[in-house]
């Protein structure tokens, strides 16, 4: 499928020592090719181990082992004498080098962590701030720091070289981790959007009432101040998880978020209001407060459109009985299953048969093919599942 792999850059781009420029080519190798992804998830998993090793100090002897095998070297063959030259003890040479080595270390790895530990912030309205600190032009966030703007000011944080997020008014954001597996904010109100070029599962977005994992896109995400959320996808997709209960939410569609509850079933935004609000309804209202000749699911299937088969699709696994029976009736008049695909596998949840029609249902949501939805397909079909194998999760 490729003429050329990235595997020599790999080790490079999962450390972050790739300029933007070709950062962002190689991520996107990444999405569409499953070779490389897979290599890189493994790089990847190296990289965790690693960094779970713990940091032991260098012991009080090493530097008298130092001068021992100092000593202890032959000395070099050296000419005659010249009484008209200068000459320095070889040893002495050799233990100035020494210093001047490790004082260099030391210098470039100071530089190196602080400004591989923090994002650079710039501001693009009024007085955003970090901490107690306003931001002029620009600054750098740190691990734990939290980025606040207020109705007058607005900032844009460049995550690394993987993507870049621009916070709206009114907003408190703070930075959890920044590493070469990981990069992970945190949102605990306001509104953030997100374009992110990087491989999927590198950079995650904590809410109150779920987790916002990338898998190469752009997005919006809103936190209210009782710590809902919507989320919206302009591009690619994004997951949405608190705890066992997750959302996967394509381009053009959007999710909402409780507290205590999970993601609710993504949606596509053109929807009618109707099935809408009975999906909020559904998602978030127990059903003792239902009014009305019809429940919630009822009014869903009945205003269904084809592209809403999606909703529909993920709805399957969220009831049971006759409930599920009318939701994949509605489907299968809307569009219908393709051969092989019995009711009664899909009644039961079979994954094979559900992943078979979803293939189907997705022709008619209205994806541009040359998407990177497309090209996402292809890294969960063949190479996902290993990877996940050796992650250990699914």
């Amino acid at each position: 499928m490729f003429a050329k792999h990235v595997s020599k850059d790999l080790s490079a781009y999962c450390h972050g020592e790739l300029p933007p420029a070709a950062s962002r080519r190689l991520a996107e190798h990444l999405i569409a090719c499953p070779r490389c992804r897979l290599e890189f998830e493994e790089i990847k998993l190296g990289v965790k181990f690693a960094e779970q090793l713990p940091a032991l100090s260098a012991p009080d002897s090493l530097w008298a082992d130092l001068e021992m095998l100092l000593d202890a070297a032959p000395a070099p063959q050296e000419a005659a004498p010249d009484p008209r030259r200068f000459r320095i003890p070889y040893r002495m040479v050799a233990v100035a080098a020494v210093i001047l080595l490790t004082v260099g270390l030391g210098v470039f790895w100071f530089f190196t962590i602080e400004e591989r530990s923090s994002w650079l912030v710039a501001r693009t309205g009024g007085t955003p701030r970090i901490g107690s600190r306003s931001i002029n032009e620009k600054g750098r966030l740190g691990v734990g720091q939290w980025l606040v703007t207020d109705a007058d000011s607005s900032a844009k944080i460049d995550v690394g070289s993987i993507g870049q997020v621009e916070i709206d008014p009114n907003t408190r954001v703070r930075l959890v981790e920044t590493k070469a597996t990981e990069h992970r904010l945190e949102l605990a109100r306001g509104r953030l959007s997100a374009h992110i070029w990087a491989p999927p599962k590198l950079f995650f977005v904590d809410t109150p009432s779920a987790v916002a994992t990338d898998y190469g896109c752009a997005y919006t995400l809103e936190v209210g101040d009782n710590g809902d959320s919507l989320l919206r996808v302009t591009s690619g997709w994004v997951s949405l998880q608190l705890k066992d209960r997750e959302s996967m939410v394509p381009a053009g569609a959007a999710c909402a978020t409780r507290p205590g509850i999970g993601p609710g079933t993504p949606y596509f935004e053109d929807a009618s209001e109707i099935f809408k609000t009975a999906l909020t309804k559904f998602d978030f209202e127990p059903a003792a407060s239902w009014l009305g000749n019809l429940t919630p699911l009822e009014t869903i299937v009945g205003n269904a459109r084809v592209r809403d088969t999606y909703t529909l699709w993920n709805l399957l696994p969220r009831v049971e009985g006759s409930n599920r029976a009318l939701v994949y009736e509605r489907m299968a008049a809307l569009v219908p299953p393709p051969v092989g695909v019995t009711r009664e596998g899909v009644l039961m949840l079979n994954q094979q048969m559900l992943d078979s029609w979803k293939d189907k249902l997705e022709l008619s949501w209205g994806e541009d093919p040359s998407s990177i939805k497309k090209a996402l397909k292809r890294v969960w079909t063949t190479g996902l599942g290993k990877i996940n194998g050796l992650q250990g999760k699914r």
